[in-house]
């Protein structure tokens, strides 16, 4: 192509405005592409899709295209006014160009006349020619980026926001604002939780306000997601783009149907993708009649990379957030968060130390399939962790088949802690008695256990190599916890308590004498629950 036709085809196609269009005009020449020396395509019938700040794209006939060379991907991209759009890989003997060609197959209606059609990439080919003249650089769109209506959002405000909520909150407040008829906003975002596989935040126009939902990873069995348009876009097949209303509505998802009677016209579901690739999903329904423009879209479907980003990153801080909550436990978790991350950063505690381990594990790690143990190790961990959970304990650690935990002590007059390392433990009793109550109807073997709990300083902090640390509590009072805890097998009790204990606790206790604990100097006095009280 000379330059003056390069010229003519800038200046007729570069003044939009602020509108956002996909315009389809013949080429009007005959177009060829060229790679690894051979001819890929070569057409008289190609033409050139238009799209506002992109460069335009040659779509080849498909009996014009030398498919041989390609082959099909699993590969999908989605535009909500163009469609899905399928991928091939070129091969000319050791030569691969990886998803550089690709299809709308089934194109929405603004794109309707590229059915059929096929374009390439055209960084990826050797050399394109116009007429048998090579064009040695892509044609580009001077539309300014700045007349985007969501520019100044962008850079003004949506960076400010601190939280997804907050995010989703902006974004329908801009759209509404720029005159875009969205009734309803929806946001899924995949989590790495042990519950949940995926939060979504949801605005409605009518009050105004972000629902905020966690969907647990059983969901994605139910019948509903899977006749629900989130399966495929979550799958990788691209997005959906739905009208519901008048003669040309369509209600291949129930969603749909319900939506259209609350008066839906439009609905659009489009991949939103992480950089690590992972596949969230944004959906914008309306109720105006027609639905939303392909200016409409087109200027939201612009700012999706940067939009993505952002929403990334506050991704990224939730699942930091889950993971320390996890693994380290929730105030642990926040401790690390803050910046408690080098080896010897801590702190001095006085703390409810609270060690429980399970009865006989060795025989039935032997005795039971790898599965059943498993199932059984996990009833337990539910029973113990879950009640110093619920009493505002801090769990530390699972060391095998025990579970070390704290209850931090914010006032020494107080009883509090104390208190509330009982109720745990009488708590962790109650469910243990109801897993065995269960078992037995089946013949399991009832799951036994001892919980020792002593009071003590602690150093509460980061040990370990420099590149490998563990946060957790060291202290003399935690070997004591545990030899406290060994002791309950020898005396038949299930909890047993130290004096340092019983001297925080007001309630009654019933002693059991004083015992020497193997490798603790001093014998101490242990304490028990009276009856009643288990």
């Amino acid at each position: 192509m000379d330059e003056s036709a390069t010229n003519s085809v800038t200046a007729s196609k570069g003044k939009a405005g602020a509108s956002y269009r996909v315009v389809v005009q013949p080429a009007g020449k005959r177009v060829r592409v060229v790679f690894a020396g051979v001819t890929i395509a070569d057409s008289t019938d190609a033409v050139i899709l238009y799209e506002t700040r992109l460069p335009p794209v040659y779509y080849f006939p498909r009996k014009d295209v030398r498919m041989e060379y390609l082959q099909r991907t699993e590969h999908r991209t989605h535009c909500p006014f163009k469609g899905n759009a399928s991928y091939w890989t070129i091969e000319v003997g050791n030569q691969l160009a990886d998803n550089a060609v690709w299809a709308y197959e089934n194109p929405l209606d603004e794109a309707k006349d590229i059915q059929g059609y096929l374009a390439f990439t055209w960084s990826a080919m050797e050399a394109w020619y116009e007429d048998e003249q090579q064009v040695l650089e892509q044609l580009q769109d001077t539309t300014p980026s700045n007349l985007n209506v969501f520019t100044d959002w962008l850079l003004s405000d949506a960076w400010n926001a601190t939280s997804v909520r907050e995010l989703v909150h902006q974004l329908a407040d801009c759209l509404f604002a720029a005159g875009v008829p969205i009734w309803r906003l929806q946001l899924l975002i995949r989590t790495l939780h042990p519950q949940l596989f995926a939060t979504s935040y949801t605005w409605w126009r009518d009050s105004g306000e972000v629902e905020i939902f966690g969907a647990a990873h059983d969901v994605l069995e139910t019948r509903e997601h899977k006749e629900g348009p989130y399966a495929s876009i979550l799958d990788g097949a691209g997005g959906v783009r739905r009208t519901i209303e008048g003669d040309g509505r369509q209600f291949d998802f129930p969603i749909l149907k319900d939506l259209h009677a609350r008066g839906a016209t439009d609905y659009v579901a489009m991949p939103l993708l992480f950089s690590d690739g992972q596949i969230n999903i944004i959906t914008l329904v309306s109720d105006r009649s027609g639905g939303f423009s392909t200016d409409e879209l087109g200027q939201l479907y612009e700012i999706l990379p940067v939009l993505s980003r952002l929403f990334e990153v506050h991704a990224l801080r939730r699942t930091a957030i889950t993971l320390l909550d996890t693994y380290l436990g929730k105030h642990t978790g926040q401790r690390v968060l803050e910046g408690s991350i080098k080896r010897g950063d801590g702190e001095n505690i006085h703390a409810v130390i609270w060690f429980c381990d399970l009865r006989d594990s060795t025989s039935l790690s032997e005795s039971l399939m790898r599965e059943e143990y498993l199932e059984m190790l996990n009833q337990f961990f539910d029973c113990m962790a879950g009640a110093v959970l619920d009493h505002g304990g801090e769990v530390l650690k699972f060391i095998g088949d025990a579970v070390l935990a704290i209850f931090p002590i914010e006032d020494p007059d107080s009883p509090e802690a104390a208190g509330h390392a009982i109720e745990a433990a009488q708590d962790a009793q109650r469910r243990i008695a109801v897993i065995n109550q269960q078992g037995a109807a089946r013949g399991a073997k009832a799951i036994g256990f001892g919980v020792g709990m002593h009071i003590g300083n602690l150093m509460y902090g980061n040990i370990g190599t420099l590149g490998r640390l563990d946060f957790t509590v060291i202290g003399s009072a935690v070997n004591e916890a545990s030899r406290i805890e060994s002791m309950c097998k020898k005396l038949g009790q299930t909890i047993l308590i130290s004096d340092e204990f019983a001297g925080h606790f007001p309630d009654d206790l019933v002693s059991l004498g004083v015992h020497t604990l193997r490798g603790v100097s001093t014998p101490q006095e242990l304490f028990t629950l009276p009856p009643s009280s288990h």
